[in-house]
């Protein structure tokens, strides 16, 4: 823009100088949208530190790191690269256990810090360590998550330590003090869900409403056996449910494929020889949709949610709230919640099929404006009383409104 100064007034003059002068000085950077984390679990492996690697993550929509480093030197040095590329990385070394004071002190005040990994699947017997270990770090740290991920519902009662699921959960989150619940479990196992999948996400979206803490789930990204090459399908109900329960962190098991003599890990985003592989575009997609789905999903409070047609284990009915007053699905049913966002209100229903679509219709009580928020992040006006859709298999439909 070019201001003529000398054909001006002299007051208007001295009010555009005044404009322009207060602009730069109280203009800031609009804040970055509220967004869900997405972590790659197993990303690029030490040998692969490199600005290139680093936005090859982070184009494929991934926000947070972590992977395995040898020492606190390498690891500085991926902290260095994640920040260049827009990084959080979470630190895993062997002196985070041996001197957690050390480390802390060293990388608290690096931008690319997520935060410390500490533990894997650990069973009760190894609760107390871990909380003395959290604790140390803390105490040189308080800014930064100690990061623990559990078990899913299907370990046996000698791998979690404790006689019930239910019992690991309430135990641990009274005797290890991070703030954060991470769980993994993998529901697609050839063409069908585990059973006890959605109990699980009863079982933890219930304990993290009770204790207050977020919790992060995970979506399978590495096939080996019995789990199959991951179609956006997959990922999608994966997620999609996820976050109908209220997870505030996305995780996929893994980024990279590791090699290993046990599972027969292959085609995860990046294959062992560092290939793109079909994987990383599908689960660039899902994380563009989880993007711009954070608006809807980012610090909401969610009701606990209900399902229709054949209910899964552990779970129950779904009971319409306002503003919905029925709702009809056909073939396999679909998993429905309410959420609360300050002054915006939200009703979620995805198909609990991954294989075939699913025609729904939503019937509402005459509030007005409901809107339909797309995964694209645009939003349509719903008119009428009723919204059918046929919805693709594994996908999600949302209404939102503002509450009055």
């Amino acid at each position: 823009m070019r201001f003529t100064f000398l054909k001006m007034p002299a007051k208007i003059l001295f009010l555009a100088v005044l404009h322009l002068s207060c602009q730069g000085e109280t203009a800031k950077p609009p804040a970055p949208p509220e967004r869900i984390p997405v972590l790659a679990w197993g990303g690029p492996p030490q040998g692969e530190t490199s600005a290139a690697r680093y936005r090859e993550l982070a184009e494929a929509g991934f926000t947070h790191n972590y992977s395995g480093f040898s020492s606190l030197e390498k690891m500085q040095e991926a902290l260095d690269v994640a920040k260049a590329a827009g990084i959080k990385q979470f630190v895993s070394i062997p002196e985070l256990e041996k001197s957690p004071e050390e480390v802390g002190r060293a990388l608290r005040a690096h931008p690319a810090l997520a935060g410390y990994y500490l533990r894997d699947e650990p069973s009760a017997s190894d609760f107390e360590k871990l909380a003395a270990w959290a604790k140390r770090i803390t105490a040189v740290d308080p800014d930064h998550p100690c990061y623990i991920n559990l078990f899913p519902n299907y370990a046996t009662p000698a791998q979690l330590g404790s006689a019930t699921y239910r019992e690991h959960l309430d135990v641990f989150i009274a005797k290890v003090p991070v703030p954060i619940l991470s769980f993994d479990h993998y529901p697609v196992v050839g063409k069908s869900l585990r059973p006890e999948w959605y109990e699980n996400l009863e079982l933890v979206s219930a304990a993290a409403r009770k204790s207050g803490k977020p919790f992060w789930a995970f979506a399978l990204a590495v096939a080996h056996d019995p789990y199959p090459v991951a179609t956006l399908e997959h990922l999608r109900l994966q997620v999609f449910s996820n976050l109908a329960y209220g997870a505030q962190g996305i995780q996929y098991f893994t980024y990279w494929t590791s090699k290993s003599d046990v599972w027969n890990f292959h085609e995860a985003p990046i294959s062992v020889d560092g290939k793109k592989t079909v994987v990383y575009d599908r689960v660039r997609q899902v994380n563009d949709e989880i993007k711009n789905l954070s608006a809807v999903f980012k610090g909401a409070t969610v009701s606990r949610p209900g399902h229709t047609g054949t209910l899964p284990r552990g779970t129950q009915a779904y009971q319409p709230a306002a503003p919905v007053t029925k709702v009809e699905t056909s073939g396999t049913g679909a998993v429905i919640s309410h959420l609360v966002k300050g002054a915006q209100r939200a009703v979620v229903l995805v198909n609990r099929d991954f294989l075939q679509p699913m025609p729904f219709t939503l019937t509402f009580d005459g509030t007005l404006g409901l809107r339909e928020f797309r995964k694209d992040g645009t939003t349509a006006d719903i008119a009428g009383r009723e919204w059918k859709r046929d919805l693709a298999p594994g996908d999600i439909a949302v209404v939102v409104w503002d509450a009055k």
